[in-house]
């Protein structure tokens, strides 16, 4: 019963038609390779964005600190100059009450008798004293 088994020629098996363990190592080696190369990249964006952030912050503070350095000066200029115009303006009403003081002074040693022009003088006189003070007030707040 037994018979040779016959070959025939499109059934034969070949080496090269079954992966054998060369294929298998190359596959692998191509994924782990793949996965090397992928996890490398993005390895690289991480470490490249977060130089990207450390950079722009850097440069952020600084041109914050050149804008907050303008802003200090500007104010402090303002701040002189307001001072200075103040300070004209208090010396400019302190002329006029001590002209006007004359004024009422050279009146009534003129007049014997209070007339309306002397009322009208220390009703000035009273005017210019309360902005004299108003002025005061708000140097001293600048202060």
């Amino acid at each position: 019963m037994s018979t040779p088994l016959e070959v025939l020629p499109d059934m034969q098996l070949s080496r090269n038609n079954h992966p054998g363990p060369s294929h298998k190592k190359s596959y692998k080696l191509v994924v782990v390779v793949w996965f090397v190369l992928v996890g490398c990249g993005l390895g690289g964006a991480y470490l490249y964005t977060n130089y990207l952030k450390k950079a722009l912050t850097v440069d952020l503070a600084q041109q914050n600190q050149v804008q907050l350095q303008t802003i200090q000066h500007d104010y402090q200029q303002q701040l002189s100059d307001l001072k200075a115009s103040v300070n004209q303006e208090m010396t400019d009403l302190q002329d006029k009450v001590e002209h006007l003081n004359q004024l009422l002074a050279f009146t009534k040693d003129s007049a014997s008798s209070k007339t309306d022009s002397s009322n009208q003088l220390y009703t000035q006189l009273a005017e210019v004293k309360k902005k004299l003070e108003e002025l005061q007030k708000n140097l001293d707040v600048l202060k």
